[in-house]
């Protein structure tokens, strides 16, 4: 990559900053060969003093998505798992689900069984009918009136909750992701997290992605950042991550952009990186295209607006599902092609993959809440600067 794009990378953080519109910010540009621009400013806690750099460690979130994703596919080509079996084979507790259909007039939830067992494909494309309570207001009523956790609180507690529709149906953002978390555990006979250091971050040299950090990921740890109604941004001091805590597959990894350029790195070179092999190149090709058949991508309609806002990136873009990446079907205003995969994280992080021309990047933000236009302008002007050039 050439010096000029590298200064005008650093740039366009450097307003980002300098802008308030984001308190830190690190992005990785990569292609199959290596790492074309590193790079981060601001700082770690606004006012803290310590500045962002690209081994800044943040949460993820829905960037754990495709690791997650990735295990799995790890275990349906050593024929341990199955795309189109019921995921209730491998895990029982997929064996009575239950689809909400309303309320009765006391408030209380109304269900029936599920037309169709739940798969691993449904699991990882966000057709199993499992969703996100911030995003869909029955199933917020459904844990207000159940007092059963939400994922915010207690991960595993709260995939006791119903699906929003039968398998198969329609395509809705949730928490399908988390079960196939606890699917390829049961498959393994490890922890997700302890299957994923052996199978894949491990392997690719990812050695400051995990759920529970270490000490040296500890010390360099970024706060999150609350989006404040005038603008400015509060900076919270989150609790680090439990050991024993539940290992959530859809949204527990702490990791770093230049980990995620490794992971970015492996999917640009068809499974492999620097030699080492962790997915087949059909699996990838798989992974990269259309797993949804005829159902689109919809907007994300918020039901908790301090913890995202309504979204849809790319507005009026036709797009669908991969085994966990969305797929825009149009070229997009950044000047990606069409079949570039992408996806975010609750605090805003974000990464995009384009297998056609080889090339790919991440940003790490952490703040709330999600789809602050901000950050993700941010991000996007970064993709886009790449292929200005």
């Amino acid at each position: 990559m050439s010096n000029s794009l590298a200064s005008s990378l650093d740039a366009v953080l450097a307003a980002g900053v300098d802008g308030g519109e984001v308190p830190g910010v690190a992005a990785v540009v990569v292609d199959a060969a290596g790492t074309r621009y590193e790079g981060a400013f601001g700082e770690r806690r606004l006012g803290g003093g310590d500045p962002m750099t690209v081994d800044t460690v943040g949460a993820i979130f829905s960037m754990t998505k495709p690791l997650t994703a990735a295990a799995a596919m790890q275990l349906v080509e050593r024929g341990l798992l199955s795309l189109d079996a019921p995921a209730a084979d491998v895990c029982p507790e997929l064996g009575n689900v239950q689809v909400l259909t309303g309320f009765d007039p006391d408030g209380q939830p109304l269900t029936r069984p599920a037309a169709s067992r739940v798969t691993l494909r449904q699991l990882l494309t966000h057709t199993s009918g499992f969703v996100y309570d911030i995003w869909n207001s029955d199933v917020t009523r459904w844990h207000e009136v159940t007092g059963v956790p939400t994922m915010a609180f207690d991960g595993r507690a709260s995939l006791a909750a119903p699906l929003a529709f039968d398998p198969g149906t329609a395509w809705q953002y949730g928490i399908g992701i988390d079960w196939a978390g606890v699917v390829v555990e049961a498959a393994s006979g490890q922890s997700l997290g302890a299957y994923l250091a052996d199978n894949l971050t491990g392997p690719l040299g990812m050695t400051d992605t995990a759920f529970t950090l270490t000490s040296s990921m500890e010390s360099r740890r970024s706060a999150l950042h609350v989006a404040l109604p005038d603008g400015s941004y509060l900076p919270v001091d989150a609790p680090p991550p439990e050991r024993g805590a539940f290992e959530s597959g859809g949204g527990g990894l702490h990791g770093t952009v230049t980990d995620y350029g490794r992971f970015i790195r492996m999917m640009l070179n068809d499974g492999e990186l620097a030699g080492t092999r962790v997915l087949a190149p059909e699996t990838v090709v798989a992974m990269s295209t259309n797993q949804i058949g005829d159902l689109r991508v919809t907007k994300l309609t918020t039901s908790q607006p301090n913890m995202s806002l309504d979204y849809e990136l790319f507005e009026g873009v036709p797009k669908t599902w991969g085994l966990s990446f969305l797929i825009n079907e149009a070229p997009v205003p950044t000047g990606c092609p069409v079949g570039t995969l992408r996806w975010a994280g609750l605090a805003n992080s974000y990464f995009w993959i384009d297998r056609i021309n080889g090339i790919g990047g991440a940003s790490l933000s952490q703040i709330l809440p999600f789809a602050h236009p901000a950050p993700i302008g941010l991000a996007l002007e970064v993709e886009a600067t790449v292929y200005a050039a």
